[in-house]
């Protein structure tokens, strides 16, 4: 239950005057949080912002007037038209209105003769204000949005704020019900620190409110505006709050001391076939340091593409095995399982371990155990399947996730749980789709970055090509196949569609096997495990040459003799993803290159994203331009933890504000780290409104 003071808040929309069912269906349609069931309320309709004004502050002459503009005119009503029955239809009713300069009609379709006669009688000064059109060479004026006499001219609303609405529902009424929703807000105690507010010079939470919903001006629509900055602090407060929560209440839990002598670590480091990077000597140092501590491990383990995750996260798992327990190591999909078994599988299995990939059991048919001892599974590779009761573990003390973001915190959490006790030390991976600034914003992860890649690496040569020049990028594909490269061709879809215009992947296939016979292969989501596998196993060993995909091979599929990746339809991709998927080649001796496939005319989102492409190997410069291009309301993995997206803050604009959150959230919880204390009341309140109840759970979970 919410604190009474915020009930009113989160009372279904349909309480509000004006909400009947037929408006309620739209505002759920609006507004309404995401998930199944879910109804308007009148908090949603507040976080509801307008995007645009209706200026109606200019009143000209109608001389002056223009269709297709709005316009504010004083007139006089000058004759009313009755339309009549015309061909068995109802001919509208006109309004002849005039002034000193000129003169035009008002049109009004299945119209009240008697009320427009009262609101519009002949002989009468009325301001109108409404859109303009022409027909037949007349002004019209139809169905004007306000009319008033000259006397309630303070009473028209020369300003309109002009909001995102869904068909069905108008501005109008779409402003008649917010008005009662802001008629809800209440008086509620100051969060933000007094000194803080007054250097900002921001106004009060209610006050912030009623601002947005009522701009003087497109300025005001801003989102580095006063009363926007002071709801975006709120709203990032909020969220920094909950997870300095979360993470305190999981750091309070016991971890369990892992202290090895690292012998089987040594032994997989002295046989690799090259040496670990100083990233990753620092990656491997700070894991160590957590996995001894005898408090809990959450960190969160970035690199870019090719930078060595998943040697880290083996050599981690090690101190695991030695110790006598067990490691699980969960990917976001079967083929990047696999990719893990082969990679870690291809490793040196020290005396008395070995490796097999035959399923664990029909209970999880994902998971692939690695190191048998004693018929004992030491490292456990999977997908979702790990996570699910079936699959029980010996003893289970360290948790590796890669490709964090895919995965919810409870599917994270329902993993980590299978460890003894307070559960197993937690170890995510991350490629760089989050710019480096905001994971160390993110309160719940102790952050570790790996910033090199290994040496020898050459560059990828990326280069963009019109699809009007398909046939020479086959001719340069079947030049590089005839002196021993291999390619990847991926496509935006499995089937096609006849929606998108793209290359279906099944189709590509066909078309490049009539041409390169049995040495295409062609890998997709609905082939099964066993199939990807076989595909997979024959590009890897050099018997076919020309590898037809869709994004499944976007991470960890690692074939060093592929050279060339094309991407076709490339304008459709995000920069992260292409960058993935880029990141598939130069991964051998051989010079690689990258082709972007795109089709014209491009947007100017679409130019950029490839221009970055070109420029730029760096994941996390391409990571950040991402979060310029797409906007960062997932940045900070809210919808991925289950907690509510931003609606009022937007990211990477609101970064200053996102820090200070941060700073605020810690030194608040530091003092009072259980928020009990009589400054803490509106902290909680802070924390409810922006739904981040399970804050206040955790918190009384203890």
């Amino acid at each position: 239950m919410r604190p009474p003071p915020l009930a009113p808040l989160f009372a279904s929309a349909r309480a509000l005057k004006g909400v009947g069912p037929r408006i309620e269906g739209l505002l759920n349609k609006l507004v309404a949080p995401r998930h199944q069931g879910a109804h308007a309320r009148a908090v949603d309709l507040l976080w509801h912002l307008p995007v645009g004004i209706v200026d109606r502050t200019l009143i000209p002459r109608i001389a002056d007037a223009r269709a297709g503009e709005l316009a504010t005119l004083e007139v006089r009503v000058a004759e009313h038209r009755p339309g009549g029955e015309r061909g068995g239809r109802r001919a509208p009713y006109k309004i002849l209105v005039e002034d000193d300069s000129g003169a035009l009609e008002l049109i009004y379709f299945k119209a009240d003769p008697a009320y427009l006669k009262r609101l519009l009688p002949v002989g009468s000064q009325r301001l109108i204000s409404g859109k303009l059109e022409a027909y037949d060479g007349y002004l019209q004026m139809p169905h004007p949005d306000h009319v008033a006499a000259p006397e309630g001219l303070s009473d028209l609303p020369l300003i309109e704020p002009v909001y995102p609405l869904t068909a069905g529902l108008s501005n109008t009424t779409f402003r008649k019900v917010l008005a009662g929703a802001l008629a809800q807000l209440p008086d509620l105690p100051e969060w933000i620190d007094a000194g803080f507010l007054a250097k900002k010079d921001w106004p009060r939470f209610a006050e912030a409110i009623a601002r947005l919903h009522a701009p003087q001006g497109a300025d005001d629509l801003l989102l580095m505006t006063p009363a926007r900055s002071r709801l975006a602090y709120d709203e990032l407060l909020a969220n920094q709050l909950a997870l300095a929560i979360i993470r305190q209440r999981l750091k309070k839990r016991a971890g369990r001391p892992l202290r090895t002598e690292g012998k089987l670590r040594q032994t997989i480091q002295d046989a690799l076939p090259f040496a670990l990077t100083a990233a990753q000597h620092r990656a491997l140092a700070e894991i160590d340091a957590d996995l001894a501590s005898p408090n809990r491990m959450l960190r969160l383990l970035q690199g870019d593409v090719g930078s060595g995750k998943t040697v880290v996260a083996l050599l981690a798992m090690t101190k695991a095995i030695e110790a006598g327990a067990q490691a699980a190591l969960m990917a976001p999909t079967e083929l990047l399982a696999r990719q893990h078994l082969a990679t870690i599988g291809a490793s040196p299995s020290p005396p008395g371990c070995g490796s097999r990939s035959s399923p664990a059991g029909s209970a999880a048919a994902s998971a692939m155990p690695f190191f048998r001892r004693r018929m004992r599974i030491d490292i456990l590779i999977g997908t979702h399947a790990l996570f699910q009761e079936t699959i029980q573990f010996r003893d289970l003390a360290l948790v590796v996730i890669d490709e964090q973001h895919r995965f919810g915190v409870h599917q994270r959490l329902a993993l980590q749980a299978k460890g003894p006790g307070t559960g197993a030390e937690l170890l995510v991976m991350t490629a760089t789709r989050s710019p480096a600034r905001f994971c160390r914003a993110t309160a719940i992860w102790t952050w570790t970055r790996l910033d090199e890649k290994p040496p020898g690496r050459k560059p990828i040569v990326t280069r963009t090509v019109p699809l009007e020049r398909f046939d020479e990028v086959v001719d340069g594909v079947a030049r590089a196949v005839a002196g021993g490269a291999q390619v990847y061709w991926v496509c935006p879809l499995v089937a096609e569609s006849e929606v998108l215009d793209v290359a279906a992947a099944e189709d590509r296939f066909a078309a490049l096997r009539s041409q390169f016979g049995e040495h295409v292969g062609l890998v997709h989501g609905r082939l099964t495990g066993k199939e990807k596998d076989a595909v997979m196993a024959q590009f890897a060993s050099g018997a076919l040459s020309v590898l037809v995909s869709t994004t499944v091979i976007e991470v960890g599929v690692d074939v060093p003799n592929a050279s060339i990746m094309i991407i076709e339809h490339a304008e459709r991709f995000g920069l992260a993803q292409l960058h993935q998927l880029r990141g598939r080649v130069g991964r051998g001796a051989a010079e690689s290159s990258c082709i972007l496939l795109y089709r014209q005319p491009l947007s100017e989102t679409a130019r950029e994203r490839l221009n970055v492409m070109r420029s730029t190997e760096d994941g996390f410069v391409i990571a950040e331009e991402d979060l310029r291009l797409r906007g960062g309301g997932e940045v900070l993995g809210t919808r991925q933890s289950g907690l509510p997206a931003f609606r009022i803050a937007v990211l990477p604009d609101h970064r200053e504000l996102l820090e200070a959150a941060r700073d605020e959230a810690r030194l608040r919880l530091s003092r009072d780290p259980d928020l009990t204390g009589k400054d803490a009341e509106a902290l909680r309140l802070l924390l409810y409104l922006f739904e981040r109840d399970d804050a206040i759970r955790l918190m009384r979970a203890g």
